[in-house]
């Protein structure tokens, strides 16, 4: 009997039943040609493992295992620990991976799914239809197939005259009539574990030093057991990615997936080959999204929304009926009824309240803007807490950072920003007070006060200048210098 090799695992949660997935991802990826492990490299904005590891949602498990390599930490961070891990020390090939998983499993299941780590493009329904053919079947092997005419480098699915399979023959072992077979092997199983461990432990090493699940196939059916077979809907289902191209191919695909889930759901999507959408983004209802638009990672987007052309959501909510033209937007929230663009930059952690409008140009930073703000354009905000009503001029600048810390701006509601005023914070602007066009305010200004000047001087509203004559600052009109 051979030696598989030696495997160590780790798994945080005990949990008895009958059924276990075990996810085989220790393969080295060498034709990705990347210090990356094959399998966090994303598609559609999310680790190719873990497409794998949600198309198990729904089904009943007592555990989902996943096989890593040496380079077990980047895919343990990725995935959480909500999973148990083994590891396959070196890559001997899916048998030994195999039995990396039964050490950890310490024996203690009646059944096995086995899926490779690097089909992202594996459906949910699919799965469930392997499973509920193998529990009714009662087969000991239950193989997932697949029909394409690009068969190069797969294994053939060899039939007998009944339909039964008999054989699951490589390429490079097959002869050219089985060659001809357009029927493939995915490399995803159930198995019955009674059966499944004792001959594991018989595999064979193949001429490349490895020892492959492919071969208990031969052995159950050469044992007078039977072999239960599910066809895939389209080969794409089950390509396996190992290389930039199979990679570029499983992100086209999954992306178009994406885009019709959401426009099945009542989504808007004027041009859906310049659009590109991320697995995890939610889109409500009603919501029309404009060619040349990026939507990443956690967004969740309301009703009746209009994103772009040209803008770029990552990891934001956004609230109903918002109008994002041409802008970016990271790690942010906006509240209903905010419109800004074109070309706008809200960056992370900043809120927009409801209501908001930023004129073109208009960038915020770490910063919260209250209901109804008027920002207007070429204005930058950053690290400031803004109250509601606030008019900002264009042009209007918080001046945050002294060269050794980012100093905080206040501003309260109703205020009124002129244009081109320069905020030098720290900084507090009072409720209801006025800063003049082109002001540099770096000084405290109190409620309902007017700071005009450069450096700002402090007024009451109405007061009457030094040569004597009624200031013309002193109304918001006179301060904007633009209609914002």
């Amino acid at each position: 009997m051979p030696t598989l090799g030696s495997c160590s695992f780790y798994f945080p949660l005990k949990v008895s039943m009958a059924w276990v997935a075990v996810i085989l991802a220790g393969g080295k990826g060498v034709r990705m040609r990347s210090r990356l492990p094959k399998v966090l490299h994303p598609v559609a904005g999310q680790p190719m493992v873990a497409h794998v590891v949600n198309a198990l949602e729904g089904l009943e498990l007592s555990r989902r295992l996943v096989v890593l390599g040496p380079q077990t930490q980047a895919v343990r961070e990725q995935l959480g620990d909500g999973l148990s891990y083994a590891l396959q020390p070196e890559p001997l090939g899916t048998g030994h991976a195999l039995l990396c998983a039964r050490d950890a499993l310490d024996g203690k299941v009646d059944s096995l799914l086995v899926l490779a780590g690097d089909v992202p493009l594996l459906r949910a329904e699919t799965i469930r239809a392997l499973v509920e053919r193998h529990v009714s079947s009662r087969a000991i092997i239950t193989m997932l197939t697949a029909r394409t005419q690009q068969t190069d480098g797969l294994g053939r699915v060899v039939r007998d005259g009944a339909g039964r399979v008999t054989a699951i023959v490589e390429e490079r072992e097959a002869t050219p009539a089985q060659r001809q077979i357009d029927e493939i092997n995915s490399g995803i199983y159930c198995f019955q574990a009674s059966w499944l461990w004792p001959n594991l432990a018989k595999l064979s090493k193949s001429p490349s030093g490895e020892f492959y699940l492919t071969d208990l196939v031969q052995m159950a059916v050469e044992s007078g057991q039977g072999v239960e077979s599910v066809e895939a809907s389209s080969f794409q289902e089950v390509m396996g990615v190992n290389n930039r191209i199979q990679l570029a191919q499983a992100e086209a695909a999954m992306r178009q997936r994406v885009r019709e889930r959401l426009m099945l759901s009542g989504v808007t999507i004027i041009d859906p080959l310049s659009t590109f959408i991320d697995a995890s983004v939610e889109i409500g209802e009603d919501t029309v999204i404009y060619p040349n638009t990026t939507i990443q990672g956690r967004t969740v987007i309301g009703e009746g929304c209009r994103i772009g052309p040209g803008s770029i959501i990552i990891d934001s909510q956004i609230g109903d009926d918002c109008r994002i033209l041409a802008s970016v937007v990271e790690g942010s929230v906006l509240e209903e009824h905010v419109e800004m663009g074109p070309f706008c930059h809200i960056r992370p952690e900043s809120h927009l309240g409801k209501r908001v409008h930023l004129g073109n140009f208009g960038e915020v930073k770490k910063s919260r803007l209250g209901p109804g703000v008027q920002m207007g354009h070429f204005s930058y905000i950053g690290d400031a807490q803004i109250g509601a009503n606030v008019n900002i001029g264009a042009g209007t600048i918080t001046c945050n950072y002294d060269g050794v810390r980012k100093n905080p701006t206040f501003i309260g509601d109703d205020a009124f920003i002129g244009s081109d005023s320069m905020l030098v914070a720290p900084l507090r602007i009072g409720a209801r007070a006025i800063t003049g066009a082109g002001s540099v305010v770096n000084k405290d200004v109190p409620d309902d006060m007017l700071a005009v000047g450069v450096p700002a001087r402090l007024r009451a509203k109405g007061q009457k200048a030094d040569d004597g004559q009624a200031s013309a600052e002193a109304t918001p009109e006179a301060q904007s210098g633009e209609d914002t």
